[in-house]
């Protein structure tokens, strides 16, 4: 099954807003066996709306839109569905029901504009956006201009990117599972750190040669680490879990070192999960990193369960005041050494009551750096019950990209570490 996405706004367009939709829906369908064979972008307009998901309606069985949904007059996606279908808008009780629902929690008037949320093409299915006003349209059946919609689907959903998701989730991908009756699908994420991406393609490429022909293995690497996600197909999903299940234990033999779990999008929801099973409490001091570790774990549900809180000890008094390191240290050695990240993190462990801690100082740039300790010096500190760690890793590229490969790092190492 082919599918093509189109996301409509004027404000994707010139910029002024990131088209995070493109990406995240490619990687739900692909992830449910479905191919995308172009992804296109186009202004508020009747015209252009028409010309794409043509040629959308052209390339595959399926067209996927988001955007110009809303109540104002520059939403003109419904307008332009019913003048391409021959159908005209009527008001949805379902749809009318959900906007009264969200309005009353949100304390605020129904007005007669947003009254039109609920109106609808006749000739779409609804499908209620339970945590949005703008309702999702499903059509599989008439013409669409001059393109007979037998055996095709054409879907518009809102453009709001956490509805977008809900909706994809929760009723589209399944529904259009069911509709084109598609083989089950199996997937498995491995998370690999500490073995850049071409080292690790030579390492397993053995293992990789052998998989079988229903099951793909896909390289993404996000900062320090490597996601390795195997997707299986086939009509029998039994077979295709114990199918992955084998693979899996055979990759370990070969790159047990660099595996630090699995089933997991990211490092941060592994060590969430590792801490929440064990009832012990991790604290953060974060001095080039910001907040981005302590951040990343707090994002997650149920993160009052193990962590006991963190301190961003960017200059050298917080670090003194508020961590315990010693003035005489950073005088000696700096704020960027092994000394200061130890007594940093083990500062932080012993004021805020915590099992164990992590804590990081170094140079994120792009300026900042010395001919001894050049952009991209970071330190990370671990301490546990009973011992204190501390390693040096040196970094390049972009600020982002050094803070959020010394995150990655992080994690990893508290994973590797904390036996319990």
């Amino acid at each position: 099954m082919k599918a093509t996405i189109v996301n409509i706004g004027d404000e994707l367009l010139i910029g002024q807003v990131v088209n995070t939709n493109a990406a995240r829906m490619s990687q739900m369908l692909t992830a449910a066996g479905i191919e995308v064979v172009q992804t296109v972008v186009c202004g508020d307009n009747a015209e252009d709306i028409e010309a794409c998901v043509a040629r959308g309606l052209q390339a595959g069985n399926v067209v996927l839109m988001t955007g110009g949904l809303g109540p104002t007059k520059d939403d003109i996606t419904k307008h332009t569905l019913c003048r391409l279908f021959g159908s005209e808008l009527y008001e949805n009780e379902a749809a009318l029901d959900n906007v009264r629902s969200i309005f009353a929690k949100r304390g605020y008037e129904l007005t007669d504009i947003n009254r039109k949320q609920a109106w609808v093409p006749r000739c779409c299915t609804t499908i209620v956006n339970t945590v949005g006003t703008a309702p999702c349209m499903w059509f599989d059946s008439g013409k669409f201009a001059s393109y007979d919609m037998d055996g095709k689907v054409l879907v518009s959903m809102p453009g709001v990117p956490f509805e977008m998701e809900h909706l994809m989730q929760t009723e589209v991908v399944p529904r259009l599972r069911a509709y084109f009756k598609m083989d089950a699908i199996v997937t498995k994420n491995i998370l690999v750190q500490g073995i850049g991406e071409s080292f690790l393609s030579d390492l397993i490429e053995s293992w990789e040669t052998s998989l079988p022909r229903n099951i793909r293995l896909a390289y993404l690497p996000v900062a320090g680490m490597v996601k390795l996600r195997l997707t299986a197909q086939g009509t029998d999903e039994v077979k295709l879990r114990k199918q992955v299940a084998d693979a899996v234990e055979r990759l370990y033999p070969i790159a047990k070192q660099y595996i630090v779990g699995e089933d997991a999008e990211t490092l941060a929801e592994l060590v969430a999960a590792r801490f929440k099973d064990s009832g012990r409490m991790l604290a953060v001091a974060e001095s080039c990193t910001g907040g981005s570790i302590v951040a990343g774990l707090t994002a997650l549900a149920g993160a009052s369960q193990y962590v006991k809180g963190g301190v961003v000890a960017y200059s050298n008094e917080v670090k003194m005041a508020v961590l315990g390191v010693k003035k005489e240290t950073l005088e000696a050695h700096g704020a960027v050494s092994e000394d200061t990240v130890r007594e940093m993190v083990e500062g932080v462990r012993q004021r805020l009551g915590a099992d164990y801690a992590v804590a990081t100082t170094g140079i994120a740039g792009p300026g900042g750096g010395t001919p001894d300790k050049p952009v991209g010096t970071v330190w990370v500190g671990l301490a546990t019950p009973t011992m204190t760690f501390a390693k040096c890793m040196h970094y390049s590229g972009p600020r982002q990209q050094i803070i959020n490969r010394t995150c990655n790092e992080a994690y990893a190492w508290l994973l590797r570490e904390a036996k319990f």
